[in-house]
């Protein structure tokens, strides 16, 4: 590794914000946008949804791994600053806490009231007149209570295993023998829609709870015995695992036993409604092995993600507008996707510019009788993807097909193992990764013949190979014939299906042993070192001309190194400008450190997730993109790729019209400041707002090619149909707007 000499002043463990603090501030931003006042109303609903899927996973990942680690003796967290474990817990328990309040808050006082004044409403039971009772009585006994179990617990039922993360009636009962309580539990089924149409006179969108159905009829559950009291519950419990690797033989297998093995960890965290009682609260302690801090007092209903079939009603008055993505205004002939790829690179913006632009590549790959094999890496796809039938259709149609399937994808991994065999049976050659890296890079390379010669093509992107994704995620894609391109990524191709070279990166970086790749940085072996270059590259320059910025688009910033690294040339006096969207351990603004550094973080309707990386200095502008964020596990523990963007036109767009207009963001760009609080910027005084993700929607209205609605463009078959997917093909000079 590079050794970074000159720094004035050398940073110190305060100088770094915890990576676990630091995503606890990013879910703050996500509820943010709830209580943002230009948020529509079930707008705000669906970031509540979001919050809590977030914090969800953040408890069963994060905070579990930093329970694990002080179970094992760990006594500081694996994060820049080196904050006491037991110290990272109490903060994330109690900012954590804090955040929950404001979004309860926001749901009770803001969301509840501003429905029910629209005709929306959640009923309770007793609210119900005698139709309406009868009629979901009705419903209950006919599609709910077959599904239901009572789930006593006496010295002949055990206390029953409490599935992750679902809903279930804590119900008391008055003892007959004793003034002990007895407990019993009944699951509220997932497989039944959570919020019940009511049918009213006045055709309003009224709701009753699954759960305050099941509730008004326990007594039919538990035969016999009178409800004293109930409440609902949920558990969270440790998803956080790590394969044996010196003992793994068949990783396919043994990703499938740790998706069977999931259900029985151990919980980090309980919710409870806020009416519990204390000592029926004492006895799920004591089971489940938590303390007081994993406690979370909830009003109900406690899980909130459960209320976004609310979003899918017809009131689009209460959502934003929709925005239907364009088509690439260079889509605009008919020409083969091929000759337009011949003539020059090509850039997509997702979901600006529509992911059906990737699915007419790969579609025309599996279709053309000149093209000789198919190449991709998958890390997480949809279920019913257009990219898994495109590469099935290939392996049919008689193609060499490749897929590096990455199943170590967290929350993916069963879903990955289920494509996966899908893909096996029908003939396509699939390749499960390595055992201790996870291959993150997005690619695709297509080999066609053209006359009497071999060309190859490569897709390179910043995201997934997920057409649902892709209309809710920020991404970049390149396009390119370029010849030394298509070397590089048949030789990275050659190292994902060969052996394991990998594991022994040390022994092997600056040997023969490992494939030469003129234009691609590849991690783990030479991502880190060359970032570190760039940036020394950029402050050496400064010093001398002057002139120096860095501008970097990330989801995270975590490693040490880099952030030294970025220290140091600030320390020279180097413009730096951070948009990292989620966590960022680097302290901005730091007298005599980082002055010259601003870090902002934008969060608005699209998951912001593309990766650009800009180095300017003298007379030299280089811009890369890739796959990797700058945290650790990027650089060390996953195959990553960083590609240069060589066409003018293609680096003009992404340093002007992208990252330009991102840094521009007065409306839902965040400051981070350097005590590790981030404020919402305004505009100034009399200057309109500029909300990047919004001039991005229009950029595509004025400039692209109107398209059929999006699901059924990425679908869209032109060989069937005989032409792109295409409703009109007005005046790229004149701004569509007819089309939301």
């Amino acid at each position: 590794m590079i050794k970074l000499k000159g720094i004035k002043k050398k940073p110190k463990p305060e100088h770094f914000i915890n990576k676990e603090l630091s995503w606890i501030e990013f879910n703050g931003r996500v509820l943010d946008e709830a209580i943002h006042k230009d948020t529509q109303l079930l707008d705000k609903l669906a970031f509540l949804s979001i919050f809590t899927k977030n914090q969800d996973e953040f408890f069963m990942v994060r905070v579990a791994g930093l329970k694990k680690m002080q179970k094992e003796g760990f006594v500081t967290c694996e994060s820049p600053e080196r904050l006491p474990i037991v110290t990272a817990l109490k903060k994330i328990h109690e900012r954590s806490k804090a955040l929950i309040q404001v979004q309860y808050d926001c749901f009770h006082k803001t969301i509840l009231p501003e429905l029910e004044t629209c005709g929306v409403k959640i009923l309770g039971y007793d609210d119900l007149n005698k139709a309406q009772k009868e009629k979901l009585d009705a419903y209950f006994n006919e599609e709910v209570f077959p599904v239901l179990t009572p789930l006593a617990v006496d010295p002949s039922h055990p206390f029953p295993f409490l599935t992750n993360l679902s809903l279930y009636l804590l119900i008391e009962f008055p003892n007959p023998v004793s003034k002990d309580h007895l407990i019993g539990f009944v699951e509220i089924p997932s497989v039944i829609p959570r919020l019940i149409p009511v049918e009213d006179e006045e055709n309003k969108h009224y709701f009753l709870l699954l759960e305050d159905l099941v509730k008004a009829h326990l007594e039919n559950l538990f035969l016999g015995f009178e409800v004293k009291d109930s409440c609902m519950i949920r558990v969270t419990r440790n998803l956080d695992y790590t394969l044996l690797e010196n003992r793994v033989v068949d990783l396919l297998e043994s990703i499938q036993k740790e998706v069977i093995n999931r259900v029985q960890p151990e919980a980090v965290r309980l919710e409870v409604e806020d009416n519990i009682n204390p000592n029926v609260l004492k006895t799920l302690k004591k089971i489940l092995r938590i303390e007081e801090l994993d406690i979370y007092y909830k009003r109900s209903p406690i899980f909130l993600s459960g209320l976004t079939a609310l979003c899918k009603l017809p009131l689009p008055h209460l959502k934003q507008d929709g925005f239907n993505p364009r088509l690439p205004a260079w889509m605009a002939g008919s020409s083969n996707i091929f000759s337009l790829i011949r003539k020059k690179d090509l850039l997509v913006h997702h979901p600006y510019e529509s992911f059906y632009a990737i699915t007419e590549f790969l579609g025309a790959a599996a279709s053309d009788h000149d093209v000789y094999a198919i190449k991709q890496t998958l890390y997480r796809s949809s279920g019913d993807s257009p990219v898994i039938d495109a590469l099935i259709k290939a392996a049919e149609n008689g193609k060499q097909v490749t897929a590096v399937v990455e199943l170590k994808a967290r929350f993916d991994e069963k879903n990955n193992v289920v494509w996966a065999r899908r893909l096996e049976r029908a003939g396509v050659h699939v390749v499960y990764g390595f055992v201790g890296l996870k291959t993150h890079c997005k690619t695709t390379l297509v080999v066609r013949k053209e006359n009497d010669r071999m060309v190859r093509y490569v897709h390179l992107s910043t995201g997934n190979y997920n057409s649902q994704t892709a209309k809710q995620y920020t991404d970049l894609g390149l396009l390119t014939a370029n010849p030394e391109f298509g070397k590089d990524i048949s030789a990275l191709f050659n190292l994902l299906t060969g052996f394991n070279i990998l594991k022994e990166k040390e022994k092997l970086i600056g040997s023969n042993s490992l494939p030469k790749f003129d234009h691609i940085i590849l991690s783990p072996l030479y991502l880190r070192n060359f970032l570190l270059q760039e940036i020394e590259k950029v402050a050496s320059d400064h010093r001398k001309e002057g002139g120096g910025l860095i501008v970097v688009k990330i989801n995270g910033l975590d490693d040490e190194a880099l952030i030294q690294g970025l220290y140091k040339a600030s320390q020279s006096g180097v413009e730096i400008r951070l948009i990292v969207r989620g966590i960022c351990c680097l302290r901005p603004g730091i007298k005599g450190l980082s002055e010259t550094i601003q870090v902002i973080s934008i969060v608005d309707r699209f998951l912001e997730h593309s990766r650009i990386y800009y180095f300017s200095s003298g007379a030299s502008d280089r811009v890369y993109l890739g796959s990797a964020d700058w945290m650790t596990r990027n650089m060390d523990r996953r195959i990553e790729l960083m590609y240069p963007i060589q066409n003018p036109d293609l680096k003009e767009r992404i340093i002007l019209e992208i990252l330009g207009n991102y840094w521009k963001d007065n409306a839902r760009a965040r400051e981070l400041s350097g005590d590790g609080t981030y404020t919402l910027k305004t505009p100034p005084k009399g200057k309109a707002a500029m909300r990047s993700q919004a001039f991005f929607i229009e950029l595509a209205r004025e400039a692209g090619i109107k398209s059929l609605p999006y699901d059924k463009a990425v679908r869209y078959d032109p060989k069937k149909k005989g032409r792109r997917p295409v409703a009109t093909r007005p005046s790229l000079a004149k701004p569509d707007h007819s089309q939301k």
